[in-house]
């Protein structure tokens, strides 16, 4: 009898030691279309240790990185609908919803670091209002994540004024970026981050537009040659959680959550500018060429692209109307 108790006793407690020390109450799942090498994809880390850590496991984390639950286009109403927790999405792609969060893809509008800043920080003038009109499609925002100015790629030479790209087929990335297009002469295809290296090496496309970070960590120096930076879009991504899940989770949680998140924030920002340095020389060590239009070929894009914004005027309304004032007087 005692035999039996003691055995009984020993197996309590080596089940007792190989059971977790605590179990998660919440998890978060995070689908991003992106690779986890990926400046996202380490942000996202960032953001997953600092909650693990400071919720003491009690909220778990789980990334879904390289688009192996949904495509950037599918994100917004996987996450609206519940479908998910939580993703990260190209912020054009709200633009159907809400036509004005194209403010940043207005070319050339946002033309400083400093105006970025500015225009991105929490609460802004610009920031704040497209925040609030995102909740009404059923995620709230919990932060933006930095992937720099937007940059043209090509095959066998720089694309100096809008001439080199008459009558080409571009892969864009937006709705507004795809008016840009056409404004100065182009074809636009919308192709999904995740696919726009297969557009390259079959010739769905003649030109490339993305942001640097995107050419390093997609290796898109092996289908593409050259790198212009005309910088005549900020490209944004923001990360969203579901309001409904959102309003579930205790009050300790969504001050925890949205703390690490405010941090993760403040992080990518912050690094941008050495993240698309670094990748520029990776650029250049893998045999691109990178080429700076002079200023009178940046006025001749600027000259181009001058119906974009007549339109976007004409599209959004009130807000957008607010959003540009907003921006002009940065």
């Amino acid at each position: 009898m005692l035999r039996k108790i003691i055995t009984i006793t020993g197996l309590a407690f080596i089940t007792m030691l190989l059971m977790p020390a605590q179990a998660a109450e919440t998890t978060l799942r995070i689908s991003l279309q992106l690779p986890l090498k990926s400046h996202l994809g380490q942000n996202l880390l960032f953001f997953k240790n600092d909650v693990e850590k400071k919720s003491n496991n009690a909220i778990k984390v789980e990334i879904y990185d390289s688009a192996q639950l949904y495509k950037d286009k599918e994100v917004p109403q996987a996450v609206g609908s519940g479908a998910i927790e939580m993703g990260v999405a190209s912020l054009t792609r709200f633009v159907g919803d809400i036509p004005a969060v194209d403010i940043f893809y207005q070319p050339f509008l946002f033309d400083s670091a400093e105006k970025v800043r500015a225009a991105t920080a929490k609460g802004s003038s610009v920031r704040g209002p497209i925040d609030e009109a995102i909740l009404g499609t059923g995620s709230r925002v919990l932060w933006w994540q930095a992937y720099g100015g937007a940059i043209m790629l090509s095959k066998g030479g720089p694309l100096k004024t809008p001439a080199d790209v008459k009558n080409k087929k571009v892969r864009v990335f937006g709705k507004t970026l795809g008016e840009f297009v056409e404004a100065v002469g182009g074809s636009p295809t919308l192709i999904s981050g995740s696919e726009q290296y297969l557009a390259y090496q079959r010739g769905t496309v003649d030109i490339g537009m993305t942001g640097v970070s995107g050419v390093k960590s997609r290796s898109l120096w092996e289908v593409m040659d050259t790198i212009t930076i005309t910088n005549h879009a900020d490209i944004e991504f923001i990360v969203i959680v579901n309001e409904k899940f959102w309003q579930s989770l205790s009050a300790e949680h969504r001050t925890l959550i949205s703390a690490s998140a405010a941090r993760a924030d403040i992080a990518v920002r912050d690094a941008v500018a050495d993240i698309e340095a670094k990748a520029f020389a990776a650029a250049k060590d893998k045999g691109m060429t990178v080429y700076t239009p002079t200023a009178a070929e940046i006025n001749a894009w600027k000259a181009g692209a001058a119906p974009v914004l007549e339109k976007y005027k004409a599209a959004t309304g009130e807000l957008g109307a607010q959003l540009l004032r907003a921006a002009q007087d940065l």
